[in-house]
């Protein structure tokens, strides 16, 4: 273990980098704090919608709000980019749903760089924790705050929140959770850094084998029917709102964001559906029932059951 020392009347200058609405939170949490952001760095525009308009980033978005000022390399081993950053003087780097650094970024300031991590390292290194943590049928996550070094997600953990994941819960809604326990960890991450007072401690496994959060393809969103009830029925959930998990009907993909389920001794054939036309389309497991309650037929708009019932004719 490692202690780190930072003379505690020194406000560290900070570099944010981060994208997507999960980062917002944190960074919010950090200006609200009275850290000093002395610069923003986040992906480039990108054309988006119907009419390919350049659409900001949500960590710009509020980048622009706060007035503060705002990278967007297209390579983060661009020289001119590298200089930018130097120039910067930062004392301290904050990576929060962001992407892959090199060295020569990660390295280069006296403090390093600390990233907000969606689970309880070590388990659920990867891409997709919180989607991993649902299909996996965990009862609790967490987030982690750690310095970054040569493999990703294997840094010294600074601090650590765990939290509950609900029976029934999304894996939308412990992202919706994760980003403000998220948020407040590193807030305190950092002032714990400014005062000197945390301690690194390497990643271990207490017991039992590290789960990994790989990337969800495409594959690992096809529902197997002949899998038990409560594996599909978690998977449903892992992978709701996005990209939501998916089957087929009369050869259209279905994709099933909200279900309930029903043990049953005796199902019909997996992936075998009934359905009274009105209120309920239930597709066997193979130890029971899936009850769709909110799906999108590939060419329509997502909606509850009974307006998708009201509407589509079974062949």
């Amino acid at each position: 273990m490692e202690k780190i020392n930072q003379p505690s009347n020194i406000i560290p200058r900070i570099v944010f980098m981060g994208t997507p609405e999960f980062a917002v939170a944190s960074l919010d949490a950090l200006v609200q704090a009275g850290c000093n952001i002395v610069a923003v760095i986040t992906a480039p525009d990108k054309p988006a919608g119907r009419g390919m308009k350049l659409t900001e980033s949500a960590v710009k978005k509020y980048a622009v709000e706060k007035q503060l000022p705002i990278l967007q390399p297209v390579k983060l081993k661009d020289p001119e980019f590298l200089q930018e950053l130097k120039d910067l003087k930062a004392d301290l780097q904050i990576v929060v749903a962001f992407r892959m650094l090199p060295e020569i970024v990660w390295d280069m300031p006296s403090m390093g760089t600390i990233n907000l991590h969606g689970s309880l390292l070590p388990q659920y290194r990867g891409a997709a924790p919180i989607n991993w943590a649902v299909i996996n049928g965990e009862k609790a996550t967490g987030v982690t705050t750690f310095k970054l070094q040569h493999e990703i997600d294997t840094g010294d953990i600074l601090l650590q929140e765990s939290f509950p994941i609900g029976e029934d819960e999304t894996a939308g809604e412990v992202h919706d959770k994760m980003k403000e326990i998220g948020a407040q960890l590193l807030v305190k991450t950092v002032q714990g850094l400014a005062k000197g007072n945390l301690t690194e401690i390497p990643q271990k496994a207490d017991s039992g084998p590290i789960q990994h959060a790989p990337k969800i393809f495409t594959e690992t969103c096809k529902i197997e029917w002949d899998h038990s009830v409560i594996a599909i029925y978690n998977l449903i959930r892992g992978l709701s709102p996005y990209p939501a998990a998916f089957t087929y009907l009369n050869d259209k993909m279905l994709k099933i964001y909200k279900a309930k389920k029903e043990l049953h001794n005796s199902p019909k054939s997996p992936g075998s559906f009934e359905t009274d036309n009105k209120t309920y389309l239930k597709f066997a497991g193979s130890d029971g029932y899936i009850y769709v309650t909110e799906l999108q037929l590939e060419g329509k708009k997502k909606m509850g059951i009974e307006e998708f019932l009201r509407g589509y004719r079974f062949s």
